[in-house]
């Protein structure tokens, strides 16, 4: 009995060795054991067929469980799709550099991860030192994508061990490839990016999306110029939409395809202060929404005039900013000057100030070039008429004539002051995309402080212009007796003005003698009245602008549409015409030279140029008697360098600021 039974468990013995070794046999043969060079480890000889056994998708292959416990499929890969990737002539370890054999679980040896961009940047160091880069552009075009991706809002820890979004989650690595431009297939490769961006990771965005005027042009109509996802988010370097940066960018594709939308918008408050690289203004997708953007015409789009109030209120909510009215639903945020079917009033408007600036600018500068061409020419054999008496009234140096009183000096500074700092706060903002303008602002505080310094400049601009009126009405009053409208004393222009227009350009040419002038010359006058037109253009408008709630409860919105082109295209005119003929004028004639004429500081003139530039007025003087009550002492030392430091220090600011308006004009 016990020699059976030791028989059956030897044979038993046998048939186990037997099978183990053959087992073993079969196992050794598969896997080919080698020895990795240096590793000092076992590894497995591997190639793409031996991949492919198991990721072939033709059967059920299991992975181990991951680290959420879940048990999943192996990830299935078509061959023939795979080749005619970019990457279809790499072998499966060429990236898969960590996978030491054919078995599942893998087993792992200490090499990098899969990981594109460790490869593409290895790859284009390595073409660098070949000094192949002219040759192998592409793969700069790559690494330069990869560092925008590196500091793209994607990139940042999704947890411990993953991203937002890595390539592979954009590019199917195994079978990645960007057709040519113009092919189909490159068409249909952008119509699908929204199903990319949206089906894993947006899906209330593609919801949306899909819903909205641009989804259905991509998704309806297949139209490939239709705005997807990386047209406004960039491809690489997606970034947090909160950003200021981004809102911005943002803005600038969505002019990629509105054009001209884009700039009649930069021509507005809200678009300006974008330019000089602030987000706290409307943007594009704060009136017509992020990505369920619908037509105008839709009476669910959040710009239907129905709905246009309450979009206004998101953010003229009565809290920071006064609560939009009624007026803000036909303000034209995208009005342009050329289109009059559609914007009469700004067409008018711009023709209107356009010819004014031509007259304005032609007359005056032809005036200024042929005025210092003639003095020019004769400052040193200037004959005095015959007419001017220089009898024993003259007292040299010592005595000069009062032309100005003291509150008339102070106020000219005032004005002046408050005058230079409302066109560089001014142009600062009208001229907001040129280099210089985002530096005004970052030295004044930013557009929302300088805006407080804009409007209190304008304040104290418009209380001397007010004051000014009182003070002139209580003048007239106190002498009304004796108080003639059109006499010699008074600002309005007269017959004798426009003759003696006409006979200083008859002077200019050599057809005549040069007229001969009373108290005030019709330059003087011009400048003067200058100011009323001036105060009502840009001070009217710049008053509808710095209260819209008020104008647009009483006006209709297209008010502020004038309102804008009028203030900025006035404050050109005003700037470019201060700077340029009223300094010529009383600053830069050869007459007046060397600059400043100081007598609107020391409130006199010497009695030689009070004869030659106001003769009539001072042959009246000297007949009536009078001239000696005009007689002051001249100013004392300190007082006259103190006015011509003053004086040039304004000329020379004033000088700066034509620089920066007239390189902001023709950079625009």
């Amino acid at each position: 009995m016990h020699v059976p039974k030791l028989v059956t468990w030897l044979m038993a013995g046998v048939i186990c060795l037997t099978a183990a070794q053959v087992i073993w046999q079969t196992q050794a043969k598969a896997a080919e054991v080698t020895k990795s060079p240096g590793a000092g480890q076992t590894t497995t000889k591997l190639d793409d067929a031996g991949c492919m056994t198991c990721h072939d998708g033709k059967k059920q292959v299991f992975a181990l469980p991951a680290a959420d416990g879940k048990i999943r499929p192996l990830r299935a890969i078509q061959k023939d799709k795979y080749a005619k990737g970019i990457h279809g002539e790499m072998t499966c370890v060429a990236c898969h550099q960590d996978v030491a054999d054919n078995k599942s679980p893998h087993k792992k040896i200490a090499a990098p991860k899969a990981n594109c961009v460790t490869c593409h940047e290895a790859l284009w160091e390595t073409v660098k030192k070949e000094n192949l880069t002219a040759e192998k552009t592409r793969l700069g075009v790559v690494v330069q994508n990869i560092e925008a991706y590196k500091n793209s809002f994607h990139a940042r820890p999704k947890n411990e061990t993953s991203v937002k979004a890595a390539c592979d989650d954009c590019h199917d690595t195994h079978y990645f490839n960007v057709p040519p431009r113009g092919a189909s297939k490159r068409t249909e490769w952008h119509l699908a990016v929204p199903n990319i961006c949206g089906a894993k990771c947006h899906t209330e965005q593609l919801e949306e999306y899909t819903a909205s005027v641009h989804g259905k042009a991509v998704t309806e109509m297949h139209n490939p110029k239709a705005a997807v996802c990386t047209d406004c988010h960039t491809t690489h370097s997606i970034a947090k939409t909160s950003d200021d940066a981004t809102m911005l960018l943002i803005v600038e594709n969505c002019g990629g395809c509105h054009k001209e939308n884009l700039e009649s918008y930069r021509d507005t408050y809200h678009g300006q202060v974008g330019k000089l690289g602030y987000a706290y203004t409307a943007k594009c997708f704060d009136c017509h929404g992020s990505h369920g953007i619908l037509k105008v015409d839709d009476p669910e789009s959040s710009v239907h005039p129905k709905n246009r109030l309450k979009t206004c209120q998101q953010c003229h909510d009565g809290k920071k900013r006064k609560e939009a009215t009624p007026g803000f639903v036909t303000y034209s945020p995208h009005a342009n000057d050329h289109d009059f079917a559609r914007y009469p009033q700004v067409w008018i408007a711009s023709k209107f100030m356009y010819w004014l600036l031509v007259f304005v600018f032609t007359y005056f500068w032809a005036h200024s070039l042929l005025w210092w061409y003639r003095e020019y020419k004769h400052r040193n054999d200037r004959k005095i008429e015959s007419r001017i008496r220089t009898d024993e009234l003259l007292r040299g140096e010592t005595r000069q004539v009062r032309r100005f009183g003291l509150l008339w000096r102070i106020g000219h500074l005032l004005f002046a002051v408050s005058v230079m700092t409302l066109i560089l706060t001014g142009m600062g903002l009208f001229y907001s995309d040129i280099s210089w303008a985002p530096v005004v602002m970052k030295v004044f505080g930013g557009p929302q402080v300088t805006g407080i310094i804009h409007r209190t400049s304008a304040a104290i601009m418009l209380g001397i212009f007010f004051l000014h009126l009182i003070a002139v009405a209580i003048n007239i009053y106190r002498h009304r007796k004796t108080f003639r409208w059109f006499g010699p004393d008074s600002l309005l222009p007269n017959w004798k003005d426009l003759k003696d227009a006409v006979g200083m350009f008859k002077w200019f040419v050599g057809k005549g003698p040069r007229p001969v002038f009373d108290r005030w010359t019709y330059w003087e006058k011009f400048d003067y009245w200058a100011v009323f037109w001036g105060m009502a253009a840009i001070g009217g408008s710049g008053m509808l602008l710095a209260f819209p709630h008020i104008t647009a409860a009483i006006f209709p919105g297209w008010v502020f549409n004038v309102a804008t082109l009028v203030h900025g295209e006035e404050a050109f005119l005003a700037a470019v015409f201060l700077f340029t003929v009223h300094f010529f004028n009383n600053h830069f004639r050869p007459d007046k030279m060397p600059p400043p004429d100081v007598v609107m500081f020391t409130g006199t003139q010497s009695l030689e140029e009070f004869r030659r530039d106001h003769t009539v007025q001072y042959n009246r003087l000297v007949e009536t008697g009078q001239l000696e009550k005009y007689l002051v002492d001249a100013p004392s030392r300190p007082m006259t360098l103190g006015s011509k430091v003053l004086g040039i220090t304004l000329i020379a600011f004033g000088l700066v600021l034509l620089i920066l308006v007239m390189v902001g004009f023709f950079s625009g």
